[in-house]
């Protein structure tokens, strides 16, 4: 059974970092993509950042291109989205998610609904 254990959200000051992780099993890195995605108050979900079943390739939305990196440690089943230069606009909560096309998704081809696999979500704030 896949499963996807997101967490790291939190209060954080405009300008400041957050790290969230995203612990999995039921599967292997190079079976499934792995990515984050949001959904803020009001909005649809968004795909934010993805990576691809090789593990080395990595998409990433536009407005957190520069800002945000995805990564992974396999060893540990867990993968990461480091957040810096956090704007008030990044205010969401957050969500991992497995899929063996999540690509297609996180490039906008597919809608979200798609994604097969979601963790739980974990509320970022950012305000002063």
């Amino acid at each position: 059974e896949v499963q996807l254990q997101a967490s790291g959200g939190g209060w954080v000051q405009p300008g400041g970092s957050v790290r969230l992780s995203c612990t999995y099993s039921g599967f292997q890195l190079g079976e499934l993509a792995i990515g984050w995605f949001r959904q803020a108050p009001g909005k649809e979900r968004e795909a934010l950042s993805c990576m691809g079943t090789n593990a080395r390739s990595a998409y990433y939305d536009d407005s957190v291109k520069g800002r945000f990196t995805i990564s992974s440690d396999d060893a540990k089943n867990t993968v990461y989205l480091q957040m810096n230069s956090l704007k008030p606009e990044d205010t969401a909560i957050y969500y991992c998610a497995a899929d063996s096309f999540l690509y297609y998704v996180c490039s906008g081809r597919d809608p979200p609904s798609d994604v097969a696999h979601w963790g739980q979500g974990t509320q970022v704030t950012v305000s002063s």
